[in-house]
């Protein structure tokens, strides 16, 4: 009668796999993932929405400057006052892009009359491009280093310059 070799007997042990060097991988590469997350700047461009009340508006000595830019499509027209009375259009040039710094050169002068002034509305009635809303926002907004000095009074009565033309942007109709 033949013996069974006691080897094939023996059962080998199981190895098991060693899942340290895999862990070790996956935390330094989600170290990495939050460290170069951080580095990532998200901007934004504030906005106000018109507030709707029942109630009635403070009396004012003076009437509301009320600036109003409704973006068409074809042309930016810039209005004043209440009812609207137009200022300036401004049309697309030939190159399909509009003035935006003859845009930025009326509201400068409106600016230096109605310094207390901040707010203007926006009115984008037509098919127009993210680029040029965000543009006419930026000519209605910043005030360019190389536009001539405005001045307004602080509280205590001494003059500083002003660094923003019409910062207070509020659209009118989003939903439309």
């Amino acid at each position: 009668m033949l013996k069974v070799p006691t080897s094939r007997k023996r059962k080998k042990p199981e190895e098991k796999l060693n899942l340290i060097p895999i862990m070790d991988s996956i935390f330094i590469f989600i170290f990495f993932l939050l460290m170069s997350a951080t580095f990532l700047k998200i901007q934004e461009v504030g906005s106000d929405v018109p507030i709707i009340s029942d109630s009635e508006p403070p009396k004012n000595e003076k009437d509301p400057l009320a600036l109003t830019l409704v973006l068409n499509t074809n042309e930016i027209t810039l209005s004043k006052g209440l009812p609207s009375r137009p200022i300036q259009t401004f049309r697309r040039q030939a190159d399909g892009l509009f003035n935006f710094e003859e845009l930025h050169t009326v509201l400068v002068a409106i600016k230096k009359d109605h310094v207390e002034e901040n707010s203007i509305l926006f009115e984008p009635v037509g098919d127009l491009t993210y680029e040029e809303i965000v543009k006419a926002m930026d000519a209605v907004r910043k005030l360019n280093k190389t536009d001539e000095a405005i001045y307004r009074p602080n509280k205590e009565g001494v003059d500083e310059k002003l660094k923003e033309l019409f910062s207070k942007i509020i659209f009118s109709n989003l939903m439309s």
